[in-house]
């Protein structure tokens, strides 16, 4: 016991305790452990030291032990062509020729289909210049597989490069009888180029387009034929792919290729014919490129009449279809007019004006019309400039007015150029005639406008008056009437009949732009130099309207009038703007006034003046107020920028009496009601 007693207690170790388990925040996956691994180089093994083998036992030792694993492994899976080309490299590379035979034809034995199996066994036999093995080996391979080119390809040029002609041509022949694909045709050419057999070449050329009837191949045929000076030859393949392909089958490309060969042989009447001969078979949508090239040559070798004619005829087809698609596209209408008039035969264009504008559009909305109206037009202006006939286009303005349904609506600038083309013709009454008829249908701003300008033009100013009088009875809230006739009297000279207009109008109970009206009828004032008129106006603008853009234009009229005691007119001005917005609710409008009042006195005033405006200035707070929806409902609240004015904190203790009282006057009324309701209901109950 007391041994025992002796000895210390054993200590456990302490665990740390991990106080965050939370998730790191970078995540390490196994897929990086692994690239990481792989890019320290962790794992890579350092290669097996060389052996070297310098005794005959070793090296017999050393080979079955090799050979006995390349057994085993193919003994596990002989499906695995790779176990076996591995074994016969091996095999050769131990100088072991027929053991590598043997190997590659136990491998055959079980995968005969292998493309990889047979070239890897044909390139040992040629490496190891073996060639009659080659070649049965080739000969095996093209029997049993006959669709792999790669056997084709391998045994042609071995044969080629041995100097074996006629063998070589043999192979091509008894691959020719599969009708392999166009690039075994071609490699058979060029090896008949190559020894300068063209007549076997057009031969092979001759079963090539049969096997593979192509327009191209016809073409590289015909290109066979010109490149060796067979011009003959090469024209007759032509014809001979054209009789081939019939005229169901008729391909552009073809004809494109025929003409450019006649065109190199400078036979460009025969080109034409050609061209002519494939734009009256082949369908328009598929003889872009024709008419292209038809287009191109004959720009290089005809005249202007021919390079015209093909062009406007493909154009014109298709103007033609588009049109026969959607006969109310008008802007399809102006281009194939335009094609038409640069023709210069009046009788075609128009005729096809007749058939445009027989096209009326279907309902009578005016957006449809805008563009149809200028068919209209274009044929007045061609018969005015063009046909010259003055009769024809009188008669063209008529026809087109009276087709207008002019009680829906109209069109001012027909009335104004038929208007205008009178005028042209000196016959003035015909066109005031027109212009007033068309003002008594459907008197519009732009028809009296037109004819007020024309009458100018004419210096008829009692007219004029006579016409602005009319106008503005139809629509006296117009303010550019007004403005324009008063203009026109300043114009004149007659300053006091330009005044009373412009009182005319301010006196108007509606105007549409009236403060356009006002500042056009102060700067007339101001150039009259009228300052004390100009003061007036003001004044009663202002008895009308409290904006504030009205007293800053106030004052800076007061600063542009040539008099000495022009600042303190402004400051007053300023002064009685504030006083008077001081009773507005619009802060941003008393802010706007008091920084220009500000910058007014920095640049004209003193210390104490600009002092006493900064004391003007407000603060800026920031608020918050409660959004309603539409429905009533709340939708929480925003924030919002306000202004604190100095004049507004000094009354605040007043504002607050002032609704406190309100609330106190709303909580009697509330008691009121509820008292009266409660009396009805005892006198009810007494009733029942």
């Amino acid at each position: 016991m007391a041994s025992l007693g002796g000895e210390r207690p054993q200590k456990m170790p302490k665990v740390a305790k991990v106080k965050n388990k939370a998730p790191a925040e970078i995540q390490i996956t196994a897929e990086q452990l692994l690239r990481e691994a792989k890019e320290r180089d962790l794992e890579i093994l350092p290669p097996p030291p060389k052996q070297k083998i310098s005794d005959p036992d070793e090296l017999a030792d050393y080979q079955l032990r090799k050979r006995k694993s390349f057994e085993d492994d193919i003994r596990k899976n002989r499906l695995v062509i790779s176990n076996w080309i591995k074994y016969a490299q091996w095999e050769e590379s131990q100088k072991q020729l027929q053991r590598a035979r043997s190997v590659y034809e136990r491998a055959l034995d079980v995968e005969h289909r292998n493309i990889t199996l047979w070239l890897k066994y044909t390139e040992m036999e040629m490496r190891n210049r073996q060639v009659n093995h080659a070649r049965n080996l080739w000969n095996r391979a093209v029997t049993i597989l006959p669709r792999a080119p790669q056997f084709w390809y391998k045994y042609t040029y071995m044969e080629e490069m041995l100097g074996n002609i006629s063998g070589a041509r043999q192979v091509f022949e008894r691959w020719m009888e599969w009708e392999p694909e166009e690039q075994a045709w071609h490699t058979y050419i060029n090896f008949e180029l190559r020894y300068k057999e063209v007549d076997r070449a057009r031969e092979i050329y001759k079963k090539f387009v049969i096997v593979h009837p192509d327009v191209k191949n016809w073409c590289k045929y015909a290109r066979f034929e010109e490149h060796h000076s067979y011009i003959s030859s090469a024209r007759s393949v032509y014809e001979q792919a054209v009789e081939f392909f019939g005229e169901e089958n008729l391909d552009e490309r073809l004809f494109v290729a025929f003409a450019r060969f006649e065109e190199n042989q400078r036979e460009h009447d025969r080109v034409r014919a050609i061209y002519r001969y494939a734009l009256d078979r082949i369908p328009k949508e598929n003889a872009q490129e024709l008419f292209k090239n038809y287009t191109i040559h004959e720009k290089k070798y005809g005249d202007r009449v021919g390079i015209e004619d093909v062009i406007v005829s493909k154009r014109r087809f298709q103007y033609e279809e588009a049109i026969k698609n959607d006969p109310f596209n008008y802007d399809t209408w102006f281009d194939y007019l335009r094609l038409r008039e640069s023709d210069g035969n009046v009788d075609q264009v128009r005729e096809l004006y007749e058939r445009a504008i027989a096209n009326v559009p279907p309902t009578k909305e005016k957006r449809f019309w805008r563009r149809y109206i200028y068919l209209w037009i274009y044929y007045a202006l061609f018969e005015e400039l063009e046909a010259k006939d003055d009769e024809k286009t009188r008669e063209v303005y008529k026809a087109c007015l009276e087709l207008i349904p002019h009680k829906l609506f109209t069109f001012a600038k027909l009335w104004i150029l038929f208007a205008h083309f009178e005028v042209r013709q000196k016959n003035l009454q015909a066109a005031r005639k027109i212009l007033g008829v068309a003002i008594g249908k459907c008197p519009k701003d732009k028809l009296f406008r037109g004819y007020i300008d024309l009458e100018i033009q004419l210096r008829e100013f009692d007219r004029c008056r006579i016409l602005y009088e009319k106008f503005l009875e139809l629509a006296p809230g117009n303010c550019s009437t007004w403005i324009k006739y008063a203009e026109l009297e300043t114009i004149l000279g007659d300053t006091d009949r330009a005044r009373a207009i412009y009182e005319l109008a301010i006196n108007q109970p509606r105007l549409d732009m009236p403060e356009v009206l006002w500042k056009a009828y102060i700067d007339f004032e101001t150039e009259q130099e009228m300052y004390s008129n100009v003061r007036n106006l003001y004044q009663r603008l202002l008895e009308r309207t409290r904006h504030v853009k009205v007293w800053l234009s106030y004052a800076k009229f007061e600063m542009i009038v040539p008099e000495a005691d022009k600042v303190s007119r402004a400051r007053q001005v300023y002064e009685q703007a504030h006083k008077t917005l001081q009773r507005n609710e619009e802060k941003e409008e008393r802010l706007m006034l008091l920084e220009a009042w500000r910058t007014f006195e920095q640049e004209h005033g003193d210390d104490a003046t600009l002092s006493s405006v900064e004391q003007q200035m407000p603060r800026r707070v920031k608020k918050r107020r409660k959004i309603t929806r539409e429905d009533g409902s709340e939708a929480g609240w925003e924030e919002y920028y306000d202004y604190i004015f100095p004049s507004d904190e000094a009354a605040q203790p007043n504002l607050r009496i002032l609704s406190m009282a309100k609330k106190w006057k709303k909580a009697q009324e509330l008691s009121a009601k509820q008292n009266e309701n409660e009396e009805m209901s005892e006198e009810m109950e007494s009733d029942s």
